[in-house]
């Protein structure tokens, strides 16, 4: 992951993270840092650590260039800094459209609704497949009622649905229609925000949880390294993301271990999403049915 990179500090890490084995790279316009990964990943390239073939390079479109004649020109746009012919995966990264800011200049703050319904920029995003500026599209932040819209209309399907996921919300719902659909999780944020959300927004971090911290202890591991492997066992991508090469080397090294039933359990019970939903909520409705994805039925409103 490349998001929160400060100027000078992003390249380095994605050097470094290349090094040391890492082959998926999670890009975004709004970050501002294109340019930068593409100056690193030029020099990868020209130095032999790795060739563009071997890596899987996510791009995100921003909500400020959801205009469907806008998209082409987004995605060329970050191509270019990234010095890149094209992407392996290419996401919408909010359901929301806002009015278009320029290329250069994503939208943020006093961003402006705009009129470019969803389905009509996903229609564009499907053209770029067609054109082979994309090997895969996707989303972003999309919860499940949009989900299951997309999926009914797509000519193209979602390869993709990146979201929060971690052990303080779980999601089950949404995650389990998405891998119902052979559609991808992928966790943005799979520890939960880690120190720096902890640091910024004083909350809870199931990094510091106890029941982690136990069954850490007892496996030999990080509590980051059982947070992103009860993940893995529960079918969903992570990008755990660190500037520090001690921590890319940790959060890389997930598969000589596995976590009981019964860990599993535990964690599962960690779960602090409160859904308030509304009246009446059909939860319920879907018990006894292929489409129930949790034990309560399933949450429409994930």
């Amino acid at each position: 992951g490349t998001f929160r990179s400060t100027p000078g500090e992003v390249g380095p890490a994605v050097t470094e993270a290349l090094k040391a084995g890492y082959r998926h790279l999670d890009l975004a316009h709004v970050y501002g840092n294109e340019e930068e990964i593409g100056n690193a990943l030029k020099q990868a390239f020209d130095k032999g650590i790795v060739t563009r073939e071997e890596l899987f390079i996510t791009g995100k479109l921003w909500n400020s260039d959801h205009d469907v004649e806008i998209v082409p020109k987004a995605a060329a746009h970050s191509l270019n800094n990234l010095q890149l012919d094209y992407f392996d995966l290419y996401l919408i990264h909010f359901p929301v459209c806002w009015k278009h800011t320029g290329l250069a200049t994503p939208s943020w703050g006093a961003s402006e609704l705009g009129d470019t319904p969803l389905i009509d920029t996903w229609r564009a995003m499907e053209d770029l497949v067609d054109k082979g500026v994309c090997k895969n599209i996707g989303v972003s932040n999309y919860p499940m009622m949009l989900m299951h819209d997309l999926v009914t209309q797509a000519r193209i399907q979602p390869a993709c649905n990146q979201i929060e996921v971690h052990a303080y919300y779980q999601r089950e719902s949404l995650v389990n229609y998405c891998l119902s659909r052979n559609i991808c999780v992928t966790a943005h944020t799979p520890l939960g925000g880690g120190v720096l959300n902890a640091e910024t927004w004083d909350t809870p971090i199931p990094l510091k949880d106890e029941i982690i911290l136990e069954i850490a202890k007892s496996h030999g591991k990080s509590p980051a390294q059982v947070l992103l492997r009860s993940l893995l066992q529960r079918g969903v991508v992570v990008l755990p993301k660190s500037v520090k090469p001690h921590r890319m080397a940790e959060n890389k090294d997930l598969l000589d271990f596995s976590l009981t039933a019964d860990e599993m359990r535990k964690i599962g019970t960690l779960d602090k999403y409160v859904s308030y939903k509304t009246n009446p909520n059909p939860l319920s409705a879907f018990l006894g049915g292929s489409d129930a994805f949790s034990k309560e039925g399933t949450d429409i409103f994930d």
